[in-house]
């Protein structure tokens, strides 16, 4: 196995097509399918936590979230459709049960629902059985099955009835059903006639009461399966839309508190409000905000799913183009009288097949190309999209420069080299490269080579000069040499070259026509080349030979990327999956699989300090991927890489944001000093009114003193009509003092008056004077600001033509540097070469002389193989003559019998015949005897002459003594 293996981490990207492909988890958490996995997005913290599909799965088709929001159901295609039931309480989504079919031929489950309770289950299987299953899914029974519809009438969505777990509801085209579960069986509880209507959606509003969205754009009232009424929805037609259509199909309906929201034509959702006539009325409508450009409208896209928080403060919208919106409908917003717009829940995504994915060495930043005619930078590190811009045709491919300030992006007419500015992409140059489907900036950031047709064309990027044309198959650019010297391209045609790209002649090459070639790589040495393509297997190519193969599985590898440490080499396969093989590459199957996408993988790149992989797919996703150890710890390298903050921005733009800056700041030291003035303002009226209400109340407490002075005296007058003369002046007099004090403090109150109003009129002139004058400081300091921001940008200016200059030196003394070394290595180069050239001459003086003494041995062997030759021609009369003794002993061996017969019938014969027999025997014993000795000398002879043959000849010679010792036996027993 892999020492090095990889941890999904953050995914860009949405899988459209998903039934209900969007749901609450709790108020701060959605839960929506991307690639082959369901992810649990945070939408305050920014952060996913992932759910693997199973292992052999071919994709997601639905999903259904229980109503406490603790299980998710997934419904999955492969070999046997299945219903895999998770918890969503557990870190990693613990599986609970896989639902089956059972015997039941269901290919897919089309559409979900749980209960109420969150106890049971149904699942609509689909076509061409088109089979409702009903489960108690936690001990995995089937309950009940019932058949809804035919093939023609599709089924599009299933429901529990909230208030009630043994009803549900089912509608699709021509088709509204409501089933109750009784008796261990599913029975239909209403037969409306809805032949001719294509229901796409509908929602529960009480226990009796299902609401209805059509193709036509109808919203229809069903009372306990009866068709009641039918609420009137205003069209974009009527309301002066003219551009959009005049029936817009309501896609999706959801129920909430106050009354429910449906979807009214792309990019629109109305919400309505439950009247006290026990009807509905649309309270407000929300739009997607359209784009930047007018290139994809976003009132285009035809809203999926809806979905509401636990609290219902935020509405939440997926979309056929892969994109999530989210709106607040909390009461300050809704009580907002301008138009709600959606905004992005997460941000943009693509919504179709990423063709190219490129990263810099500089910057966190990978830059994808899509088919959506998009061209988006994302932050690996930060998990944001930095920019992203639309064009009028497709981009096929896309590189990074090395330093994450330029980029290339190739259409089907041109090539184009674009700056990445502070906010947008701008054209910096084209290129006359047609239908470019790869593109690549070497190492140095120097140079780029791009692909049109079957040329590879080598560009400058300082001069923009064509510097090379390499001209060999229809091929894609992978890799760059880590020293630029060398270019590795693979083609359909089933060849691997390897270019030098300072010559532009061909290095090596690996031909193999029954593969389709489709990635290519170098290893982490640069000596071998990984290539995969269309025969299943990963090969590793050297001097234009396959060194080794991983054995091919069932599916194709369709990308490659080779870590630098040369540990790993991660490949992507036409089902989505990822695998990690250990480096140098196996002999058997021994990889990890990881679940990623739910199509082929297009692009694969590691990051330069291998701490992130990037897979990008057909699927339109971009996934994340953390390189760790089998400990779990991050994956550590040898490149210390130190990213940088700096962005290009236009001298048109940065002169647009100083003064947009100093405008602000003018305009927020106008408001500081207008709220300084009226807080003065203010506190003077303030005052005023505390005096004024002083001796207001002072002027009525007078005067009531004055009116009950006065009644008193007019009671007294009545009571005592006898009251004297003097007591009546003594009262007047009394009270024209008390008029008098009187309006002598008003007099004083009113001058005080008078001087507080000079005294305000005097601040206020003050204040006006200095506003005035903080005016006149604030334009002497913006002059002095720009003046200052002048100076450092000469300064600045002038710091850069010195660093220029110091930069042309440096690169001219290591110029003069390269050229000494290229000298110095040159003389070694010839020494070397002096060295084994005198090596070269003494080996072959060597050879010269191994030669003639060879040609000595030859000789001395074919004389030695004659004398063997005529040894063993002696060996052979010897073996006749060994032939002719064996006959004549045998010969004598007879005689000997005739002789013991003689003897034994003549024992009376006269002694003289035996002497004389004796004596005759006695001869012929002598001859033998020299015969024997003649023998042994020539068979000591050969022995000595033949060593390879002695043990024959001691064979032989054994044979012969056991023969003479034989006939000695004999003859001494005749003798005696």
């Amino acid at each position: 196995m892999a020492a090095v293996v990889a941890q999904s981490q953050f995914i860009f990207g949405v899988r459209a097509g998903v039934k209900n492909g969007l749901c609450f988890f709790d108020e701060q958490t959605v839960v929506f399918p991307s690639g082959n996995n369901c992810i649990c997005y945070n939408t305050v913290q920014r952060s996913q936590r992932f759910i693997s599909g199973s292992e052999k799965s071919q994709g997601l088709r639905a999903l259904a979230l229980s109503a406490n929001r603790r299980y998710l159901a997934v419904s999955e295609c492969g070999e046997k459709a299945c219903i895999t039931v998770l918890d969503l309480q557990h870190e990693q989504g613990r599986r609970r049960k896989v639902l089956t079919a059972g015997d039941l031929p269901v290919q897919e489950f089309v559409c979900m629902a749980f209960s109420p309770d969150s106890k049971y289950l149904i699942g609509q299987a689909g076509s061409p059985e088109w089979t409702l299953i009903f489960w108690l899914w936690e001990k995995h029974k089937i309950l009940a099955t019932v058949k809804t519809t035919n093939s023609n009438n599709p089924v599009t969505q299933v429901s529990f009835n909230p208030y009630n777990n043994m009803q549900l509801c089912v509608s699709g085209s021509g088709v509204f059903k409501l089933f109750r579960y009784s008796e261990g069986a599913l029975r239909q509880s209403s037969f409306a006639k809805v032949e001719s209507v294509n229901f796409l959606c509908h929602a529960w509003m009480s226990e009796e009461r299902v609401i209805t969205g059509t193709d036509t754009g109808r919203l229809l009232v069903f009372e306990s399966g009866d068709l009641r009424k039918e609420i009137s929805v205003p069209s974009k037609a009527a309301q002066g839309q003219s551009d959009s259509p005049a029936v817009p199909r309501i896609t999706a309906i959801l129920s909430y508190s106050k009354g429910f929201a449906c979807s009214l034509g792309p990019g629109t959702v109305c919400l309505f409000e439950k009247t006290e006539e026990d009807s509905y009325r649309k309270s407000r409508e929300v739009q997607i905000p359209p784009c930047r450009n007018d290139l994809t409208p976003a009132e285009c896209q035809e809203i999926d799913t809806m979905c509401i928080s636990p609290a219902e403060e935020t509405l939440a919208i997926s979309t056929d183009r892969g994109q999530l919106y989210s709106v607040s409908l909390s009461s300050v917003d809704m009580s907002k009288e301008e138009q709600l717009h959606f905004e992005f829940l997460s941000q943009p995504f693509h919504s179709k097949s990423i063709t190219g994915l490129s990263v810099c060495i500089r910057k966190p930043l990978v830059a994808t190309s899509s088919l959506d005619r998009s061209v988006r930078i994302w932050n690996y590190e930060t998990k944001v999209l930095e920019l992203y811009k639309e064009f009028q045709e497709e981009a096929h491919s896309v590189a990074l420069h090395p330093t994450g300030l330029f980029i290339l992006v190739g259409f089907s007419d041109k090539l184009r080299l674009m700056n990445l500015v502070i906010d947008d992409i701008r054209t910096v140059k084209e290129f006359t490269v047609r239908s470019c489907q790869e593109c690549a900036f070497s190492h140095g950031g120097h140079l780029f080579a791009a692909v049109s047709g079957n040329i590879i064309h080598i560009y400058s990027v300082t001069s923009f000069e064509n510097i090379l044309n390499l001209k060999g198959h229809n091929g894609k650019v992978s890799q760059w040499s880590l020293d630029d010297s060398r270019l590795v391209s693979c083609g359909m045609g089933g060849a691997v070259y390897e270019w030098n790209t300072q010559t532009g002649k061909r290095v090596s090459e690996s031909v193999l026509k029954s593969c389709s070639y489709t990635g290519v790589a170098f290893s982490s040495d640069c000596k071998t080349i990984l290539a995969v393509g269309t025969d299943l297997t990963l090969k590793e190519i050297q001097d234009c030979q396959v060194l080794r193969e991983v054995p091919p599985d069932e599916v194709a590898h369709t990308a490659l990327a080779v870590s630098r440490s040369g540990r790993v080499v991660f490949t992507g396969n036409s089902s989505g999956t990822i695998r990690a093989i250990k480096y140098p590459l196996p002999i058997q199957k021994e990889w990890i699989m990881y679940q990623a996408h739910c199509g082929p993988v297009t692009k694969m790149a590691i990051t330069y300090d291998e701490q992130f992989l990037l897979t990008v797919s057909e699927d339109g996703c971009l996934l994340v991927w953390t390189i760790i150890d089998k400990e779990g710890r991050g994956h550590r390298s040898n490149m210390q890489i130190v990213h940088t903050e700096e962005i290009l921005v236009t001298k048109s733009d940065l002169e647009e944001k100083s003064m947009l800056e100093l405008k602000m700041r003018l305009e927020e030291l106008q408001m500081e000093s207008e709220y300084q003035l009226r807080l003065r303002d203010m506190n003077h009226n303030e005052k005023l009114k505390e005096l004024s209400d002083k001796f207001t109340q002072q002027i009525e407490t007078l005067t009531t003193t004055q009116q009950v002075c006065c009644w008193s005296m007019e009671k007294r007058d009545r009571e005592t009509q006898k009251n004297s003369t003097e007591t009546a002046i003594k009262h007047s007099k009394e009270l024209k003092d008390l008029e008098l004090s009187c309006n002598q403090k008003l007099i004083v109150e009113h001058e005080k008056y008078q001087d507080l109003q000079q005294k305000y009129e005097r601040m206020q002139k003050e204040y006006e004077m200095q506003l005035k004058s903080a005016e006149e400081k604030k334009n002497q300091a913006l002059e002095d600001l720009t003046q200052q921001c002048e100076s450092k940008l000469q300064e600045k200016t002038q710091l850069l033509a010195q660093c220029q200059e110091d930069a042309q030196q440096q690169i001219q003394m290591f110029e003069e540097i390269i050229k000494q070394t290229e000298e110095d290595e040159e003389e070694m180069i010839r020494d070397i070469q002096i060295k084994y050239e005198k090596k070269l001459h003494t080996e072959k003086e060597i050879n010269t002389n191994l030669k003639g003494e060879n040609g000595i041995m030859n000789r001395k062997f074919y004389s030695l193989q004659r004398q063997i030759d005529d040894r063993c021609t002696d060996i052979t009369k010897l073996k006749q003559e060994r032939q002719r003794l064996l006959e004549l002993i045998h010969s004598l061996e007879s005689d000997i019998e005739d002789l013991k017969r003689q003897i034994s019938g003549h024992e009376r014969t006269g002694l003289d015949k035996v002497d004389n027999t004796i004596s005759g025997l006695k001869k012929k014993n002598q001859e033998l005897e020299k015969l024997k000795f003649v023998l042994e000398f020539q068979l000591s002879e050969l022995k000595k002459q033949t060593e390879p043959q002695q043990d024959n000849i001691k064979e032989k010679r054994e044979r012969i003594r056991q023969v003479f010792t034989l006939f000695r036996s004999i003859i001494f027993e005749n003798t005696h």
